[in-house]
C-alpha cells in the first residue's frame, strides 16, 4: 500500500528533514514506485508538486530536500498502485475547491465497492478508488454544509462519521486539509510526534542523516509530523488507534474523534 506524510507547524517551517527519508521509501527502502506529490499551505496559497515515477530516483524530490519551503501545513504521498494505472491523474495528493479554499487530500490503503459511492458535485480526472472516495467525500461534506458552517465541531463530527463509512470499505487512512486545519484519520496506520523546546537530535530510519533541531527553533516552536510509519529510530512516536480522527492547528491537537461509541474529545 501506500505511505502518508503530513506535517502542522505553528511557525513557517520546512520538512527537509523529514522528507529526505520518506523520499527513500518510495522505491529505495520501500516499494513505492508508483508515484509521489506533496504540497504545501503557505501565506494564504497553496502549491503541489506530483511525479509519476519513484520519488527516490526524482530530481523534484531533491528539489524539495533542496529547497527549504517554510509552511504551516504540509501533505505527502508515495504510491505503491493497486487501483489505477501509474500516471499523472492517479498520483496524489488531489484538490478540490470548496467555500473558496483549496481542500488537500491523500488516501493510504484499498476499498471494495467504491464504484457505488454516488457522485454528484464532484468527479474524479484519474481511475483510481482513492479519487472517487475523495470526491465523494467533498460532496457530502458540501450537502451537510451549503456554505463554511459556523460550528467547527458539527463540521469535525461529520468527516469523522463520513471517514467512518469509508473504513466500512476498507482500509483508510488519510490526510485532508483546507489550509487551516489538518485532519488524520487512521484505519490500520498513523502515528505522530510533537516536537517542542527542548529540542534535541532526531536520526531518520531511512537515511543517514541527524539533526540538531535545536540549532534550527526557536524556544517557542511547535511542529508536529504524521507517518505511516514513524521516520525516526531515535524519539517516541504515538500510534493512532483505528477509527480514529485527529484535528490539527499549528502543530497542536485541537479534538480527537474516537471510533463509534466512544466519547470524543475537543482540546
Amino acid at each position: 500500500m501506500c505511505e502518508l506524510l503530513g506535517m502542522s507547524a505553528n511557525v513557517p517551517t520546512d520538512i527537509c528533514f523529514s522528507f529526505s527519508g520518506f523520499l527513500h521509501r518510495g522505491g529505495g527502502t520501500g516499494p513505492h514506485r508508483d508515484g509521489w506529490g506533496i504540497a504545501f499551505y503557505e501565506e494564504g496559497g497553496y502549491r503541489e508538486f506530483r511525479d509519476p515515477h519513484p520519488s527516490v530516483d526524482s530530481p523534484i524530490a531533491r528539489l524539495i530536500c533542496d529547497y527549504p519551503i517554510k509552511s504551516h501545513i504540509v501533505i505527502s504521498h508515495i504510491r505503491q498502485a493497486n487501483v489505477g494505472g501509474v500516471r499523472l491523474a492517479n498520483t496524489h495528493p488531489f484538490t478540490r475547491e470548496m467555500w473558496g479554499r483549496p481542500w488537500c487530500y491523500a488516501h493510504n490503503g484499498q476499498l471494495s465497492g467504491w464504484e457505488q459511492l454516488p457522485l454528484e458535485m464532484y468527479t474524479p480526472v484519474g481511475s483510481t478508488d482513492s479519487e472517487h472516495a475523495f470526491c465523494w467525500l467533498m460532496g457530502a461534506l458540501r450537502q451537510a454544509f451549503p456554505v463554511a458552517p459556523d460550528s467547527s465541531s458539527a463540521l469535525w463530527a461529520t468527516l469523522h462519521g463520513l471517514c467512518e463509512e469509508l473504513r466500512g470499505l476498507g482500509v483508510f487512512n488519510l490526510l485532508l486539509s483546507d489550509g487551516q486545519y489538518l485532519y488524520t484519520y487512521c484505519s490500520t496506520k498513523l502515528a505522530h510526534i510533537t516536537r517542542r523546546a527542548p529540542f534535541g537530535d532526531a536520526e531518520l530510519s531511512d537515511a543517514e542523516i541527524t539533526v540538531n533541531f535545536a540549532e534550527h527553533t526557536t524556544p517557542d516552536d511547535v511542529v508536529s509530523v504524521i507517518a505511516t510509519e514513524p521516520l525516526t529510530h531515535n524519539e517516541a512516536w504515538q500510534r493512532m488507534v483505528p477509527g480514529e480522527l485527529l484535528v490539527w492547528r499549528n502543530g497542536e491537537i485541537q479534538a480527537r474523534y474516537c471510533p463509534s461509541g466512544q466519547e470524543s474529545l475537543h482540546y
